[in-house]
């Protein structure tokens, strides 16, 4: 057996330059906090409370709304409220529900059958008052209840015994088959009702003085609409909802997209509306369990399914039996074949005394029901309990429909997804509008007792179209784009970064690398790059293409080590399919924390100019150079930002797919670097726990040191000073991406004091000016030109009418939609000690959407947090091949190699 190869590609060498010495009077803590190349990633770690560095932020209100840009005319997906009884007051209670021995039930699954048949049993008892329920502890009526308190004996008729009409091992089949002809046992819970709190409803049209009560009045409006859904069959998933699977979006793999609709109250400085939006949610392809995993796992027969995948996919799924028409819900599979498991069956002699008889899950239903030949070979399906399974062959067994799919998608299954799901503008209006018509809002007996009504048309605003801004290219060539788009030909590159050492591999893509080559060293030339021929092309031998992704690098890196003269400044990577590629992490891994290569991954498919043009716009912008520059960068006139030095950072945090809590989460923080621009950035990357979405190593003081810092500012505020001038930051803009308005406080009063920290731990006693934007894309509302089937044009701003009726924010579509619908971003000031004008904050944002080097397109976010999410998302990658540990750690990712951490590797 070979050895295996070394990880370690080429060994640097080492230096320190006047910049870093410079740098080392600054911050010491660079030597005291950090071990160069060898150092890594601290582990996930909890924030711990401190006392705060600061007063206490609140979150700032508006201070205007923006006049520059020509006005247009748009509808929106708002429709407006109106509130006749504004004294109404609902009165909330507490739900608490137990069986006749006293167990506690989990309201969430049971809880909204109960309250029905409670209502249905003891309307007079309640004086007929309507109950919205959440579906687990908590309901409201309109006014109070005869009394604070009740206990209610509720029966429900439909309640059954999951052992029905299966085969328990140590059970009695025959005992079951008798129950089955009464199968569905009524069963006795107690519920207890108590009074807990008044929430008047007129708080929510209180537009000056927003408060807490005006959240519960919300979440009261929003909890009737989801019980209104749940009336109708609805699947619910928040405040969206998914009434059938009719005309279903397949995307292979046995799961399938389903359109719905989302609906929620919003309070706007119009008034209080209703947010209508076209939503879709992966459900399972109703069926049998058999035809599922065979589509799950892409195979054509049963006998090639993978029964240990099976087993960890099928878990929880919900499935009804053919013989019996019964739900269950699976939680594994039987040890052995349908025709091999075993279970004692007790039996009645002549005498009536029980015997006991060992008899195959095979043999039973043959002789109870029909013989399962499709399945004999097969595991069973156990839907007992983990001390008392309860088997099912397979093919007696089909999956209900509207079961939720929360595990990953393939990039596949992603793509057919946006493809197939996209509407153009007038296809959502309409789909809206019918939305509304069917939802029957204005006939909801709870909502017409809050004297409630909606109007049935969208609601028709203003905006603005911004101008978009100058850029500037190479060889003092101005162009500005039109409608958010612009291109290299006949251009050159703003600042071009010539490639010298350089060498391509390629993981058996068949194709001509001599040739690619050539194309991108000709396409260079047309741009202003000067390219020499690669001195090296590296093809993956062939014995390793079926190899796993690591083995894979690790021969490839070993065969590189062995042709290579002298390490390369630049390698171009051709990969078999791609970016999703199971290749791309540990390559980018190796290349990026133990090289110290800067690398461009490709799968060509279309070899033509614009295609190599966009790959050279990443390579040029890793390697250091820039493709275009904003007018008002080169000109020095960005108001606020040119005379004093500004700081523009981007962070984003990363969670693992759906399904998969045990995977660290990543944080990103992008920083502006060389200022008075704001086109160069530089990142730092650290995990974090899992799901925690408050970025907990902003700051990171070393154990035992008094200006140690390990933390993610102090790598970009080192960086700022090197590359400005040897300025420090007096002004702080952030863009904060991924976070909900219930996390806004955190943001401002956790983020904002490590960041202020880590400036104090380099020696500063002063405080720089903040101003802290959010970003968010996952929001409902859209824009629409009335009557027209383009998008809005880009540049669309829009900060009156469906804004929040007190805070500081605005909506923004910066891009041009060329298909389906534009989804605008929501920009929340939540901070502005800078003191920006609403028009030179909006056009700094859309200015700022065009400074993406790797795009000829304004993108529909902040460059800087788009660079942000770029950097999760590659780091997410280096985890994905990590073994996780029994106590669910990962192990420390490894920090970026010197020779490439203030690189735009993420480009």
């Amino acid at each position: 057996m070979s050895a295996k190869p070394s990880l370690t590609l080429f060994t640097a060498p080492c230096f320190t330059g006047t910049l870093e010495i410079a740098f080392l009077l600054l911050s010491r803590s660079f030597v005291l906090g950090r071990m160069e190349e060898s150092s890594s990633l601290p582990p996930p770690t909890s924030i711990k409370p401190e006392e705060p560095s600061h007063r206490d932020y609140d979150i700032t209100t508006r201070r205007g709304v923006g006049t520059t840009g020509s006005r247009i005319e748009l509808c929106t997906n708002h429709f407006k409220v109106s509130v006749r009884h504004q004294d109404v007051v609902f009165y909330q209670y507490t739900v608490s529900i137990t069986t006749e021995d006293g167990e506690v039930v989990e309201g969430k699954g049971i809880g909204r059958k109960l309250i029905d048949q409670l209502y249905k049993t003891y309307a007079s008892d309640l004086e007929g008052k309507r109950l919205a329920y959440d579906g687990e502890k908590t309901l409201y009526t309109v006014g109070p209840l005869p009394q604070k308190d009740f206990d209610f004996q509720v029966i429900l008729e439909g309640s059954f015994s999951k052992r029905v009409c299966g085969v328990a091992d140590g059970g009695s089949p025959s005992g079951a088959c008798k129950r089955s002809k009464r199968s569905f046992l009524p069963r006795s819970y107690k519920v207890h009702i108590h009074f807990a709190a008044k929430v008047p409803l007129k708080t929510v049209l209180e537009i000056d003085t927003p408060n807490k009560s005006a959240q519960d009045a919300l979440r009261v409006l929003d909890i009737v609409l989801r019980q209104q859904a749940a009336e109708r069959g609805c699947l619910l998933v928040r405040q969206a909802f998914f009434h059938s699977d009719i005309n279903p979006i397949d995307v292979g793999g046995g799961v399938q997209g389903i359109r719905g609709f989302h609906s929620s109250f919003r309070p706007t400085h119009g008034g209080l509306s209703l947010n209508i939006d076209v939503s879709t949610t992966m459900v399972l392809k109703p069926g049998p369990v058999i035809r599922f995993l065979l589509a799950n796992q892409n195979v054509e027969l049963a006998r090639l399914i993978d029964w240990n995948k099976a087993r960890k996919m099928l878990k929880n799924m919900r499935v009804k039996t053919s013989h019996s028409n019964m739900e269950f819900k699976i939680i594994g599979l039987s040890e052995k074949p349908c025709n091999q498991q075993l279970f004692s069956m007790k039996i009645k002699n002549g005498e009536g005394e029980g015997q006991t008889k060992e008899i195959t899950v095979y043999e039973y239903f043959k002789q109870t029901y029909t013989e399962p030949t499709g399945s004999a070979y097969f595991p069973c399906l156990d839907v007992g309990k983990p001390n008392r399974p309860n088997y099912l062959p397979l093919e007696f067994c089909e999956l209900v429909s509207l079961q939720r799919y929360t595990k990953a998608l393939s990039g596949r299954q992603r793509s057919l997804l946006v493809e197939k799901s996209r509407q153009k503008p007038l296809e959502r209006i309409k789909a809206l509008n019918d939305a509304m018509e069917k939802c029957c809002y204005d006939k909801d007996l709870f909502l017409a007792g809050c004297g409630i009504s909606m109007e049935k048309q969208m609601t028709q605003i203003e905006g603005r179209v911004l101008a978009a801004p100058k850029l500037k290219f190479g060889k003092n060539v101005d162009d500005v784009p039109r409608n958010g788009r612009w291109n290299f030909n006949n251009k050159t590159l703003y600042e071009p970064i010539a490639i010298r050492d350089w060498a391509v591999v390629n993981f058996s893509f068949p194709c001509d690398s001599s040739r690619i080559s050539r194309d991108l060293i000709d396409c260079g030339m047309k741009k202003g790059i000067e390219i020499d021929r690669p001195f090296a092309l590296v093809e993956e031998d062939p014995q390793y293409k079926k190899a796993g992704a690591v083995e894979r690098v690790e021969r490839m890196i070993a065969k590189m080590r062995s042709k290579f003269p002298k390490p390369p400044h630049f390698i171009l990577c051709i990969l078999p399919e791609p970016k999703t590629s199971d290749i791309y992490g540990p390559w980018k891994k190796i290349c990026l924390t133990g090289a110290g290569i800067n690398t461009q991954c490709i799968c060509p498919k279309k070899m033509n100019d614009q295609y190599f043009t966009n790959v050279l716009l990443k390579i040029n912008s890793k390697l250091g150079g820039i493709n275009s520059l904003l007018g008002i960068e080169y000109s020095c006139n960005i108001p606020l930002i040119n005379k004093i030095p500004t700081l523009i950072l981007g962070m984003d945090v990363s969670h693992g797919s759906p399904g998969c809590s045990d995977v660290p989460s990543v944080a990103a923080v992008v920083g502006s670097t060389c200022w008075p621009k704001i086109s160069r950035y530089r990142a730092a990357v650290r995990t974090q726990s899992p799901k925690l979405e408050m970025i907990d190593s902003l700051f990171q003081p070393v154990e035992g040191s008094t200006n140690g810092d390990n933390g993610i500012m102090n790598e970009l505020f080192v960086e700022f000073f090197k590359t400005s001038n040897k300025r420090k930051p007096k002004q702080i803009i952030i863009f904060r991406d991924g976070v909900s308005e219930s996390q806004f406080n955190q943001v401002l009063n956790i983020e904002v004091d490590q960041i202020i920290k880590a400036y104090q731990r380099l020696g500063e006693t002063d405080v720089p000016k903040f101003t802290v934007i959010v970003a968010q894309k996952n929001h409902h509302t859209k824009l629409f030109q009335p009557k027209s089937h383009e998008n809005v044009p880009a540049g669309t701003v829009v900060d009156t009418k469906i804004v929040h009726p007190t805070n500081y924010d605005f909506y923004m579509c910066a891009h041009a939609g060329i298909i389906g619908t534009s989804r605008p971003a929501h920009y929340h000031v939540l901070l502005d000690e800078i003191g920006f004008s609403p028009d030179d904050l909006q056009n700094l944002i859309h200015s700022l959407s065009y400074v993406n080097q790797r795009s000829t397109t304004a993108t529909s976010i902040v460059a800087p947090v788009r660079y942000a999410h770029l950097a999760a998302a590659q780091f997410a990658q280096f985890i994905k091949f990590e073994a996780i540990t029994e106590d669910g750690n990962v192990p420390e990712l490894p920090r970026l190699h010197k020779n490439v951490e203030s690189n735009m590797f993420f480009c």
